[in-house]
C-alpha cells in the first residue's frame, strides 16, 4: 500500500532566514540535526526559536513520523506520543501523519528505514552532492501493511533486536579492555622475570 493511502504527507516549515535560538519562550523546533541517520526518535530537549505565528500543519503533537528528505540516509522517526508541548518541524524534514487506525507510527518508520524501501528511495533521489528525495517519492513508496499487532509485534522485536545489539557491542569493547590488560600484564610479569635473572 501506497504511504499516500496511509497518511496526509506535508513539508515542515521553511524559515525566510537564518534561525537564531532563544533562552526564554518562542517554540521548539524539530530540524534535520535531531533526527538521527538511524531513525531513532527524538528529542524530548528541541533548540527554542522566535518563529512568530505558524500554521498548525507545521507541528507535530506526537503520533506522527518524520522524514529526513534531504542528505543520506533518509531515515524516518517516529514522534513520542504524547510530547510535552507542540514542536514546528523544519524544512528538509517532512511530516507523515499517519491514519493510525490503519497503521502504527513507529511501524511506518521502521518501514521506511527497510533497506529495501531505502533502496527504492535512492533510486528516485534527486541531486548528486546533496541527495534530495521528492515528497512524491515518498508518498508513492508501497510498504505492506499487517494488522495492528503484527505491526505492534514488529516494532517491539526490532526494539529488543536494537538493545541486543547495543549491548554485544558494548560486551565487545569490555571484551577488548580486558584482554588488553590481561596480556599487558602478562607483559609486565614477563619483563620482571627477565629483569631478576
Amino acid at each position: 500500500m501506497r504511504i499516500s493511502e496511509l497518511s496526509v504527507v506535508h513539508s515542515g516549515y521553511t524559515a525566510r532566514s537564518r534561525l537564531d535560538p532563544v533562552p526564554e519562550g518562542g517554540v521548539p523546533a524539530l530540524q534535520l540535526r535531531d533526527i538521527g541517520t538511524d531513525g531513532e526518535t527524538p528529542g524530548p530537549d528541541f533548540q527554542r526559536y522566535d518563529l512568530g505565528k505558524l500554521s498548525d500543519r507545521y507541528f507535530v503533537r506526537g503520533g506522527e513520523v518524520v522524514f529526513r528528505s534531504r542528505g543520506e540516509p533518509n531515515a524516518a522517526a517516529a514522534i513520542r506520543d504524547p510530547l510535552p508541548e507542540p514542536v514546528v518541524v523544519i524544512v528538509p524534514l517532512v511530516v507523515v501523519r499517519p491514519d493510525r487506525d490503519r497503521v502504527l507510527p513507529e511501524y511506518l518508520a521502521w518501514a521506511i528505514n527497510q533497506p529495501d524501501a531505502q533502496r527504492r528511495l535512492g533510486a528516485e533521489a534527486q541531486g548528486t552532492s546533496l541527495r534530495m528525495i521528492p515528497m512524491a517519492v515518498l508518498e508513492n513508496l508501497e510498504i505492506a501493511v499487517p494488522d495492528l499487532p503484527t505491526q505492534k509485534r514488529i516494532v517491539e522485536l526490532d526494539v529488543l533486536a536494537r538493545q541486543e545489539g547495543q549491548l554485544l557491542r558494548q560486551l565487545a569493547a569490555r571484551r577488548e579492555t580486558l584482554v588488553s590488560a590481561i596480556l599487558g600484564e602478562a607483559a609486565k610479569a614477563a619483563d620482571k622475570k627477565e629483569i631478576a635473572r
